[in-house]
């Protein structure tokens, strides 16, 4: 259940598609500068998401109400049935988590948003997923830019022998279109792939991803499709431990 509740925390949604378009050679620099400027501008936002979840085992479908405050909150109740079953509440600081069917509680840093995910991430980087930015600050002297698969195909200079990243992005609309990291130390994939974008009050959102993680040979899949989002909406999050839950320890 921890897994499918931050991985699909990734929200969006909007009315038109985006068409694709040819990739035409540019710098790095003006591909990171291109991207960076289709990063959406907002106060608040609102979605309903629909999450299904897949494993070896079994397959499940949720549905996550998803809330954020830009660069300040994000928050999310998912529910069954329409039963909550959990809810996480996430600001610069701190992770807040808390699941009904087990009665258990975590307050803390973002060491376990870090293991749900598979990597280490803060606030930004949380938010980055969210909304199809990447999750790395992207700069010339440090990363490359080349047209693959007409995308623009963006990689460290130097990669790390632990930390291999791949990050393709959309000609046109300068959004994410899939990024991976491996870990093979730990035989550890994470990848993510960003369907069609559509256009919401002249910003770009995701419509589906598709999330992979796989560990030690074993993979679960997330299938996430946006139904709804309301931008600049009052929005409230609400969030309270109950009473009687037992506390996550890391």
């Amino acid at each position: 259940m921890y897994i499918i509740l931050l991985l699909s925390l990734i929200s969006c949604g909007g009315t038109k598609k985006i068409s694709t378009t040819t990739a035409e050679a540019l710098s790095a620099k003006q591909v990171f500068k291109l991207h960076e400027d289709t990063f959406p501008e907002f106060n608040t936002l609102a979605a309903r998401v629909q999450v299904a979840h897949q494993t070896i085992d079994k397959e499940q479908r949720i549905t996550i109400s998803l809330r954020m405050k830009k660069d300040e909150v994000i928050w999310a109740k998912a529910a069954i049935l329409g039963i909550t079953v959990a809810k996480v509440y996430i600001t610069p600081k701190k992770v807040m988590y808390y699941e009904t069917v087990g009665g258990t509680y975590f307050e803390g840093d973002f060491a376990l948003l870090s293991e749900w995910i598979g990597m280490d991430v803060n606030f930004e980087q949380t938010q980055n997923i969210l909304l199809g930015q990447s999750i790395f600050n992207l700069s010339s002297a440090a990363y490359s830019s080349e047209i693959s698969q007409n995308k623009f195909k963006v990689q460290p200079k130097k990669q790390l022998p632990n930390f291999i990243l791949s990050l393709f992005i959309n000609p046109g609309d300068y959004r994410v279109a899939s990024t991976s990291v491996e870990q093979p130390e730990y035989e550890r994939i994470l990848y993510l792939r960003y369907g069609d974008y559509q256009m919401l009050q002249n910003q770009y959102f995701p419509t589906t991803i598709a999330v992979v993680s796989t560990e030690s040979g074993e993979q679960t899949k997330i299938g996430i499709d946006y139904k709804k989002i309301d931008i600049n909406a009052d929005v409230s999050f609400p969030f309270e431990i109950p009473s009687g839950y037992k506390r996550i320890e890391l």
